[in-house]
């Protein structure tokens, strides 16, 4: 199993190919990217800022070991990154093993939302105009 916070870029290919084992019929992937707009603000985004809490990785490790300790997972890589981040990079990508898709599939989406709804990491969008807003603060 793989949980990580991380400066460095995410790479896709390395999830999957931690997760992928003879017995595994299907591997489902996630890749959250950053885009170039947000539907509830006004303006062009041209960059996130991701900080993270100093225990946000235990608490991804704590999540994807939830998620790997289902019945029907054979392997599980999850990062998460932080810092500065243009538009098009990822921003978490996720890797999970099974023996057949449907559980692939399902496990994969429940691990990302939990990682959304959980991690305690924070994004500041910069826009266009050169101001910026902090997502997900209240």
């Amino acid at each position: 199993m793989i949980a990580r916070v991380q400066s460095e870029p995410l790479d896709l290919l390395f999830h999957v190919e931690h997760v992928g084992s003879p017995v595994a019929g299907a591997v489902a992937t996630f890749v959250g990217l950053v885009r170039d707009h947000d539907p509830s603000v006004e303006g062009r985004v041209t960059a996130l800022e991701y900080s993270a809490h100093p225990d946000a990785e235990a608490v991804l490790e704590r999540i994807a070991a939830q998620a790997a300790a289902e019945d029907d997972v054979i392997g599980l890589a999850v990062s998460h990154r932080v810092g500065h981040l243009e538009v098009g990079q990822a921003a978490i990508v996720a890797a999970v093993a099974t023996a057949h898709r449907a559980a692939a599939f399902d496990v994969c989406r429940r691990l990302v939302e939990s990682v959304k709804a959980e991690l305690p990491v924070w994004k500041r969008e910069i826009l266009a105009d050169g101001s910026h807003i902090w997502v997900g603060m209240t």
